[in-house]
């Protein structure tokens, strides 16, 4: 039965399946299996199974680390004035940089051994988000050794050798690394890489040593201008065959000491007129002998699969982490800032103008930090999970942009003028960093989340495509057969089950049995799964190999694979934390307007997608009876915003890990303003209710001394918080700075 199922079903299918594979380049074949799959797999089989989502473990601590955030952490956030940084000396001042070296800053994900840290995903998340409230420079700064830079490759790939020698004085920071990928014709494009290294023989003090001599013109290098060891990606090429193989040798990495003659790493870019060390690498023959390759000669070759595997883990916390800081800024000021704020009478929080921003921007910081600790708490596991580190460095970025641009527009003209009164200006002006660095955002949504989600997360497709590709034609289409069958028994289950919760409405679909209250979520982020699985089938099935080119189309079904997993955040979020009654209406606020989402663009890809009869079909498994889910109500946007505007428990759970600094500081200026005008205001109506002015409330008994004074006081306190700075002359230091960014 087997064999006669295989040579007449499964062999003729196999051949129309390998007709419609895309060609792909080794680059973006590696891209594809780098890292693990993790919930997205869930998300992606069209049922998730939500017992495993309950049981995982979010926001743990050791006691080291709470050490470290209480002591050190917050030590650094008070030396640290960020105007000074960013405008009088374009760089951390001195102090500030041995602080963080001597405290071991830069070694937080070294192991103990090599004399780091070794702290968890999520210590070291929650380190760079408080250090984001405080200076973007210092976290970026904070954040890079942390990450690829190339601590994270040694301790993934590098050999005993490498590991013993170079990781201790990366933890004592004797050296300072930065990683250098990105060159000027390559920067998506990795196999477009010009920077090249050729295997060679020199002698070398009377000694014949094997190496490579590298050309290399990287930009956009973060640290490069001040670190001493520099992690290089080259195509390596053996023209002479000293290595016995292959002239080609592919893309490798190299540790390269910063005062190797020949490599130039001392000029500096300006990002956006940000303060962080940032600048060109560049070298012509730079010699180092062939020991320096990451990982040795094993690794020749690896190196874009080697990053692809660190960025798998990596993406899911730096940016992800300084997005959370910026979005806890902007929700805590605003909702603040709308409160002290007064026009036409009122505080401006009381119009419904102000209240719709208001509410997106506190939905936002909820919403990304729930999915900050679930992905952290993932990584801490032991995954990485390459689709959802994608997910969250493209959404949390995008989401921030809309997250400041909202608070930019609340603040109003308090936002616009640079000071060190501006608590808002420097996070605006690195958005576009973040947006464009590591993998920049419109390709990381048009090509990888869906593009490397489909495939690695769907539970057959991989499989049939590696037994197409079985040099063994034999074993090929046993494996194929395999695979072929229980896919269609998959899509069978996956498609009825659409259909069968498009006529329901999604009221019959799984949820844990303790749901409670949150059974309809669970129910519709099961419906939206089955749906997504059902379409991504589709998609794949009738476009194959064209999908690749249909950019907007695989753009918008990732979109609705990252809301599907940002509202699992939130889920998990709203449970881990004992389902607080003060976060139900941001967590209904969140679902509200991510239902709506997913039902948008499930509209628009069968809108456009190719063939109006398929068009049909997608309707009639996907919404036979119509999609109503309808954006966020009135209502509860104002509830939402309301929570803000005045002293409560989620206006606090919002300002959390927000480092309030003391004095001048524009957080604690508005902290100091916002008490005041909650005092003043109570004052006032016991006034209002006596029906005598202010001023006559002393002798009238209704207020103290102290009260009244109270009352004058606030108006001193709420004017500091509104101010915005003006200079005396061009030849200030805001004005210096500016003329050294042109």
């Amino acid at each position: 039965m087997s064999s006669w199922r295989r040579r007449l079903i499964s062999k003729p299918v196999m051949a129309w399946y390998a007709g419609l594979l895309p060609e792909m380049s080794p680059t973006e074949a590696q891209a594809i299996e780098a890292g693990t799959v993790w919930w997205d797999q869930e998300i992606m089989s069209g049922r998730p199974d939500w017992a495993r989502l309950q049981a995982l473990e979010t926001g743990k601590l050791s006691q080291a680390e709470t050490d470290f955030i209480d002591g050190p952490v917050h030590k650094l956030c008070a030396m640290l004035d960020d105007w000074e940084v960013e405008h009088g000396l374009q760089d951390l001042p001195r102090p500030v940089w041995d602080f963080m070296i001597s405290e071991g800053f830069f070694a937080m994900i070294i192991p103990e051994e090599y004399g780091g840290k070794g702290f968890s995903a999520y210590a070291h998340s929650q380190i760079v988000r408080m250090i984001g409230t405080r200076s973007i420079t210092a976290a970026i700064t904070v954040m890079v050794p942390n990450s690829l830079g190339p601590g994270e490759l040694l301790m993934l790939y590098g050999t005993d050798e490498q590991k013993s020698r170079y990781l201790p004085r990366l933890a004592s920071g004797e050296d300072i690394p930065c990683f250098a990928l990105t060159g000027v014709e390559a920067g998506s494009d990795a196999s477009a890489m010009t920077d090249q290294g050729v295997v060679e023989e020199r002698e070398i003090d009377g000694e014949t040593v094997l190496g490579i001599s590298i050309t290399c013109d990287k930009r956009y290098i973060t640290l490069a201008p001040v670190a001493t060891l520099v992690g290089l990606a080259i195509r390596l090429r053996d023209p002479d065959g000293l290595l016995g193989g292959e002239e080609d040798l592919g893309i490798t990495v190299v540790l390269v000491p910063a005062d190797t003659p020949g490599l130039d790493t001392g000029r500096r870019h300006l990002p956006c007129g940000l303060a962080f060390q940032n600048g060109p690498v560049r070298g012509k023959d730079v010699f180092v002998p062939i020991d320096q390759i990451l990982g040795g000669k094993e690794q020749i070759g690896e190196g874009w699969k080697m990053l692809m595997g660190a960025l798998a883990a990596g993406r899911g916390i730096s940016l992800p982490s300084m997005s959370c800081a910026g979005a806890a800024v902007a929700a805590y000021s605003s909702g603040t800032y709308a409160r002290i704020r007064e026009q036409f009478g009122l505080p401006i929080g009381m119009f419904e103008g102000v209240r719709e921003p208001l509410a997106r921007i506190a939905s936002s910081a909820y919403l990304l930090d729930a999915a900050r600790l679930m992905t952290t708490a993932g990584l801490d596991a032991g995954e990485k999970p390459a689709v959802v580190s994608a997910i969250m460095k493209y959404h949390a970025t995008e989401r921030l942009r809309q997250v400041v641009n909202d608070a930019m527009d609340i603040h109003g003209g308090k936002a616009i003028v640079e000071g060190p009164r501006n608590h808002l200006a420097t996070i605006y002006k690195a958005l576009p960093v973040a947006i464009t660095v590591e993998g920049a955002n419109i390709l990381t949504r048009s090509l990888i989340i869906f593009g490397q989600g489909s495939i690695r997360c769907h539970p057959y497709l991989l499989d049939e495509m590696k037994a197409v590709q079985n040099p063994d034609p034999e074993e090929g289409l046993k494996a194929f057969d395999k695979a072929l069958f229980a896919h269609i028994a998959h899509d069978i289950r996956n498609f009825s089950r659409s259909l069968f919760h498009g006529l329901t409405f999604g009221r019959f679909a799984n949820a844990p049995s303790d749901a409670g209250e949150l059974a309809p979520y669970y129910r519709q982020l099961t419906h939206a799964s089955t749906r997504l699985a059902v379409i991504s089938e589709m998609a794949l099935g009738i476009l194959g190999g064209s999908l690749k080119r249909k950019e907007a189309l695989s753009g918008r079904l990732g979109d609705i694979l990252a809301d599907i997993y940002l509202l699992c955040a939130v889920l998990k979020r709203f449970e881990a934390e004992g389902r607080q009654a003060c976060e139900k209406p941001l967590v209904d606020f969140c679902f509200q307007d991510g239902l709506h989402r997913i039902q948008e663009r499930l509209r628009a890809v069968i809108r456009h997608f190719p063939g109006w009869h398929w068009r049909v079909i997608l309707r009639v498994f996907i919404s036979p009876l119509g999609m109503y889910r309808r954006a966020p109500s009135d209502r509860l946007t104002n509830t939402v915003a309301g929570l803000l505007l005045e002293p409560s428990e989620l206006h606090d759970r919002l300002a959390r890990g927000v480092y309030m600094g003391k004095g001048a500081d524009p957080l604690a200026t508005l902290e100091r303003a916002f008490h005041a005008i909650i005092r003043r205001d109570e004052l006032l109506k016991r006034v209002k209710d006596a029906d005598i002015v202010p001023e006559k409330a002393v002798e009238a008994r209704v207020l103290s001394q102290s009260e009244y004074d109270e009352i004058r006081e606030a108006g001193s306190l709420i004017r500091q918080a509104l101010v915005t700075d003006d200079f005396e002359s061009s030849d200030d230091a805001a004005f210096a700075s500016i003329r050294a960014a042109q």
